[in-house]
């Protein structure tokens, strides 16, 4: 068993449970995009990263596993900027036609930019383009 502290809460879970899996044991959200449990734990999208004490960059929660003592915050300003920034990023590359999508009100990407407050896009949108 490892105990840790996540947001001033401490917890005991089972060695090899990830950061994710521990905050979800105290009913703590992180937000994700392309995490999807035993199938897709890549964290490419940078979505869930937190703040662990004692490490000078942020790390995704989806497929970090928790460390005896860990002190992780889920919800700092450095995190909340970093999550605002990396959908930007994700949505700098997305076709932005929400209002005629038909996954439009039923979107991942429309949720979390809601809940992250994301208002306007600083970076050009520049979707891909399928190569034929």
């Amino acid at each position: 068993m490892v105990t840790l502290t996540i947001d001033g809460r401490t917890v005991t879970v089972p060695e090899g449970t990830t950061i994710l899996e521990a905050a979800q044991t105290l009913r703590i959200t992180i937000p994700t995009l392309c995490y999807l449990k035993d199938i897709n734990e890549i964290a490419a999208c940078r979505i869930c990263v937190v703040e662990v004490e004692g490490t000078g960059r942020l790390l995704p929660s989806c497929n970090n596993e928790v460390l005896e003592g860990m002190v992780i915050h889920t919800n700092s300003p450095r995190v909340r900027q970093a999550r605002r920034t990396n959908l930007r990023l994700i949505l700098s590359q997305h076709d932005s036609n929400c209002t005629t999508c038909i996954r439009n009100g039923n979107c991942a990407l429309q949720k979390l930019s809601g809940y992250l407050n994301i208002h306007y896009q600083p970076y050009d949108v520049q979707p891909e383009r399928s190569r034929v």
